[in-house]
């Protein structure tokens, strides 16, 4: 693997740290660690709270983070100054602008990677540093969930931007049980679970679903996850009310798209509801590979030949009524 990293010093450009040239482990959210420091075989995470050290010639240096190449250049080395308090979801926000919206960093892997190290850098228990993440999101979602930012907005990024999007498609859930597809780190089954609804939780990355697995558990949450590619779900025919599928169609061509289409209306009883950001260009910090249109949206509502309603508010909505 090659790492690219633009290092920029006093205005001249110094040209691309190459890393490690052996393929690295997957990722892993359960790696050990020390306390204060992530390692693995790409990045090296460092919290070091106030105590930042004088900058070096190749180091980048933002309002969170100082960014040097590490170990004879087959690593990257972030330092962080986030306290317990501010480990949240906003994190990859933090990281996308601090980061990679100048191009210091690129790479959806990498991003993935350092945003994994700045969480597992907090306690050397993994699962402790990922519950206090889940606790501190959970809690700005109810913060943020009835504060809207606008209805033109693309319901993408931050905490605030989202939350209302998880709180409308609440108000979309047809009655009985849900299931959200390619759920990521699995907030909102996370919220609908502890409120007494059967859900299900599925999403393609193993570890991923581990992980939501053992905090739904260390939290005292009854929710089933499942690993699965959206597009060819284990479940039975018509198995559950509700399937959601947000934010998950610009991640994937278009091809791939209209099978998890097709997957959602085989799984669901009653209804399917669809969200999507609106971006003019596709977001490849957080590896969207397309854009999608309120026509898209149209154009796939028509073809199910189901009752449906394709609405904007915080991003574009497809809501389908099987039965």
């Amino acid at each position: 693997m090659t790492t690219q990293v633009t290092t920029q010093v006093t205005g001249q450009v110094t040209g691309p740290v190459t890393g490690p040239d052996l393929s690295p482990a997957p990722l892993d959210p359960f790696r050990a660690s020390v306390a204060g420091l992530y390692r693995d075989d790409v990045v090296e995470v460092r919290a070091v709270g106030e105590r930042r050290s004088r900058r070096g010639l190749a180091t980048v240096r933002t309002p969170h983070f100082d960014l040097t190449p590490a170990s004879g250049g087959r690593r990257v080395r972030v330092d962080h100054v986030l306290g317990p308090h501010e480990i949240d979801d906003d994190v990859a926000g933090l990281v996308a602008t601090e980061l990679f919206g100048p191009g210091w960093l690129r790479g959806v892997a990498l991003f993935e990677r350092v945003f994994t190290g700045v969480v597992r850098s907090m306690h050397p228990d993994p699962l402790a540093s990922w519950d206090l993440f889940y606790g501190n999101t959970l809690a700005q979602l109810d913060r943020w969930r009835d504060v809207a930012p606008g209805a033109g907005g693309s319901g993408h990024g931050t905490i605030a931007e989202y939350a209302p999007v998880y709180a409308h498609a609440e108000g979309l859930l047809a009655p009985g049980s849900v299931l959200e597809v390619g759920c990521c780190f699995g907030f909102l089954p996370l919220r609908l679970a502890a409120s007494g609804r059967t859900v299900t939780a599925s999403d393609v990355a193993p570890g991923t679903v581990r992980l939501l697995g053992e905090v739904a558990q260390r939290r005292g949450v009854r929710l089933e996850t499942v690993v699965a590619d959206a597009a060819h779900h284990p479940g039975a025919d018509a198995s559950v009310d509700t399937v959601l599928v947000l934010h998950l169609l610009e991640h994937v061509d278009a091809e791939h798209g209209q099978r998890i289409l097709a997957e959602a209306l085989r799984l669901a009883r009653r209804r399917v509801v669809v969200a999507v950001p609106l971006e003019d260009v596709a977001e490849e910090t957080w590896g969207h590979v397309r854009t999608i249109s309120l026509d898209d949206l149209r154009a796939w509502g028509a073809a199910t030949g189901h009752p449906h309603d394709v609405h904007e508010l915080h991003g574009g909505w497809l809501v389908v009524d099987v039965g």
